[in-house]
């Protein structure tokens, strides 16, 4: 028997926000794994990670689904909200995954400038994704993200939660397999 006074406890993070349909998911709806990201377009530790999930997601491909959720960091990275509003417009064109993307790989060019020309480079409407950009029209939905991430224990990005189950490990290509694989 064990003495719960002098035990440690051991508390593991858990996602309060569960998956739904107005969620970005990338991969199959019904894989047995699911990764939930916190992530900050302008975090430089995001922009490393991107490449590994990528890695990770292409060799399990049958057996992942990436969600994405936006957390911000704003006194940090100030690039980093218009960011998210520029992917949720693209997102309610249906091409949110690729401004995604496009956001991860030119970290360095998140100002108003480039990141326009970012979106006409996707093909998108310049003038009315500014203008969602400039009157917050999709500040609601970041919020959201933002506020569940608060509720699950996020305090910096990235964050995963492998199945609802906050992965604490590296975020190396291996390790990431290695909890996907645990986790099926």
């Amino acid at each position: 028997m064990t003495d719960r006074l002098t035990t440690p406890l051991q508390v593991t993070a858990r996602l309060r926000t569960p998956v739904t349909e107005h969620d970005h998911v990338r991969g199959p709806r019904n894989a047995p794994v699911t990764i939930v990201e916190y992530g900050d377009f302008q975090c430089p530790f995001s922009g490393l990670v991107h490449a590994n999930l990528a890695e990770v997601l292409q060799q399990r491909a049958d057996t992942v689904r990436h969600v994405y959720r936006h957390f911000p960091i704003t006194n940090l990275h100030p690039y980093a909200e218009r960011a998210a509003e520029a992917a949720e417009a693209a997102g309610r064109r249906g091409r949110f995954w690729e401004m995604h993307d496009w956001l991860y790989e030119h970290q360095d060019q998140l100002d108003p400038v480039h990141l326009t020309l970012g979106v006409e480079q996707l093909g998108l409407p310049v003038d009315e994704v500014e203008t969602e950009i400039g009157r917050h029209a999709h500040g609601d939905r970041i919020r959201h993200d933002f506020v569940g991430g608060i509720r699950s224990g996020v305090d910096a990005t990235p964050t995963f939660f492998v199945n609802d189950i906050r992965h604490d490990g590296d975020f190396a290509p291996a390790t990431l397999l290695s909890a996907v694989d645990d986790a099926t």
